[in-house]
């Protein structure tokens, strides 16, 4: 018997093999979990079925998360095919690429909505949902943040300022959630090599710096914070929730 036996689980935001969310899929599945996914347009599609597919998932489908209806429908499926709910992962974030340069002063107006929108408000509208199926089930949301959040990291920009209302938003949602069962938490991986990751200009000298300076003098792996969110989702979690839980090697304690 796996930690997670019998348990149902909907990952939003996988992209690839080497999606975070991807690792934390594997991570849950291993322990028994059976998982629904989403995709963003075709492109996506053809990366995420195969996955999912290899995982043996009975729900794979569209859902642009600035849109209603289309988070209805994944919930509607949810609900028709597995009655219920105990796991959800919101790995979803996304800025223009031209305000991850530059200063954040000149963040456009339609930028900040956009990543406001896609990184933070898309946990409020998928955790509506996801709540009523969740109730008396022990629940666990967990999304993904970043140091950014907290302290000053160049070209992360308007990102930071997301994340930042992305923890906030995960504080109000334990307090709202608790009385029912339901934990929310977040993890704040350090730099790892995704796609997401991809669009940072310097990313590779951050790697180098984390690598350098972190109590572990490395990087961390999409599998170690598919180790932690496999922690949060199970019973092993159980008396936590509201936390930013961090996965870099201890970087964020350091100073000079």
């Amino acid at each position: 018997m796996g930690l997670l036996s019998g348990k149902k689980g909907i990952i939003f935001g996988v992209a690839n093999e080497r999606s975070i969310a991807w690792a934390i899929a594997e991570a849950l599945h291993r322990e028994g979990a059976e998982l629904a996914f989403t995709f963003a347009g075709e492109v996506l599609e053809k990366r995420v079925r195969p996955l999912a597919q290899g995982v043996g998932s009975k729900i794979i489908e569209p859902c642009d998360v600035t849109r209603d209806s289309d988070i209805e429908n994944v919930f509607n499926k949810v609900r028709e095919t597995f009655g219920g709910l105990d796991i959800v992962v919101h790995s979803i974030a996304f800025a223009n690429r031209d305000e991850l340069k530059g200063e954040y002063l000149n963040t456009s107006r339609e930028g900040f909505r956009i990543a406001m929108d896609v990184s933070v408000y898309s946990l409020a509208a998928i955790v509506r949902h996801a709540a009523p199926l969740m109730e008396g089930r022990a629940g666990s949301i967990i999304t993904l943040s970043y140091y950014g959040s907290e302290k000053v990291v160049p070209n992360y920009n308007v990102m930071g300022v997301a994340k930042a209302a992305l923890e906030a938003s995960v504080r109000y949602l334990a307090v709202d959630l608790g009385p029912k069962g339901i934990r929310v938490n977040t993890i704040s991986p350090g730099p790892i090599k995704t796609l997401a990751a991809s669009g940072i200009g310097g990313f590779r000298e951050m790697l180098q710096h984390v690598a350098e300076k972190s109590p572990l003098k490395r990087n961390v792996t999409a599998e170690e914070v598919g180790k932690t969110a496999l922690y949060l989702c199970s019973d092993l979690g159980s008396g936590v929730t509201g936390e930013v839980i961090y996965v870099d090697g201890g970087y964020n304690i350091v100073g000079m």
